[in-house]
């Protein structure tokens, strides 16, 4: 569920969602991925339909289908019609005539709607950033971005996946960046340093590449002062990237720094802005996102610039 979550994201985000009704978690799910769900879970799944077994042999066919079509080869006439076949009757399965327990199945969207208040806006977790890397690409996370504010020591994630000419397309596509690093001169980096066991000087030295790489880019910009970079000196506690954080289909990528983990090994959280209006007509923040916003407007504004 959290892969499809991360995919339909990046759908929104690229606008491949040309039909609303396409705009849930199931239609993410792939055919091994949905009958996986359902058997584990069938309690959840028998009220809205008639017959586990049937359900599982007619995705079972159409993997056969789906199987060809994913290794490029022909698709031939029978295994086509097997597939209208078994498409057929899982329509009808979903309740086509409305006779059957799944015509009064929930929302589409019902397994978000279920388990979403147990993880707050929590998306998608991972293990380290390399495994996050392999789902979900830098392009993915900024491509498409209008607003990006980041915090952290070294914003590797940004600085070293996307490349400075992309920043800078993205920069005069509109998007409005905002970096905060810790201050290559702090104690806070020599502090960090002796965790994670480095040489003197090694992190200082990569936090300052870093902001000297954005500062190339900054100067490549028409309007320079829509892509700011400032420093701060406090203890450095987590590493954020928020993506459109103003808006109601923003995300966030965050890693909390562990005692003697470095950036790359610590574990990553995919939050989505869950920020949403209640019956009363209020805004609920219960999610993380707005936690994560708020630490970073209130660091921004005790920062100081680089020129």
């Amino acid at each position: 569920m959290q892969r499809a979550v991360a995919v339909r994201e990046v759908s929104r985000r690229k606008g491949y969602l040309l039909d609303p009704a396409d705009d849930n978690v199931l239609s993410f799910l792939t055919l091994p991925q949905l009958r996986e769900l359902m058997v584990q879970h069938w309690p959840c799944f028998e009220p809205y339909f008639d017959d586990r077994r049937d359900v599982e042999l007619a995705l079972d066919e159409l993997e056969v289908t789906r199987n060809v079509v994913s290794r490029n080869r022909a698709l031939s006439e029978a295994v086509l019609n097997q597939a209208e076949r078994a498409s057929a009757r899982l329509l009808e399965m979903l309740g086509a005539d409305g006779d059957v327990p799944s015509a009064r199945r929930l929302p589409v969207d019902a397994v978000e709607d279920l388990v979403g208040d147990r993880y707050a806006d929590v998306v998608a977790v991972h293990s380290d950033r390399v495994r996050l890397m392999r789902q979900f690409p830098a392009e993915d996370i900024f491509g498409a971005a209008r607003r990006l504010d980041a915090i952290g020591i070294g914003l590797n994630l940004l600085v070293q996946n996307f490349s400075g000419r992309r920043l800078v397309r993205l920069a005069e596509s509109g998007c409005r960046v905002r970096l905060l690093f810790l201050n290559p001169a702090s104690s806070a980096v020599k502090r960090r340093e002796r965790e994670l066991g480095l040489k003197r000087g090694e992190l200082s030295r990569a936090v300052e590449m870093n902001i000297l790489h954005m500062r190339r880019v900054r100067a490549r910009l028409r309007d320079p002062g829509a892509f700011e970079i400032q420093v701060f000196d406090e203890t450095p506690r987590f590493t954020a990237y928020l993506v459109d954080g103003d808006g109601a289909d923003g995300i966030a990528v965050v890693q909390n720094y562990l005692r003697r983990t470095r950036g790359m090994e610590a574990p990553v959280f995919v939050l989505r802005n869950g920020s949403k209006v209640v019956k009363s007509g209020d805004i609920d923040e219960s999610g993380l996102f707005p936690t994560y916003r708020e630490e970073f407007e209130v660091m921004w504004a005790d920062s100081r610039p680089v020129s």
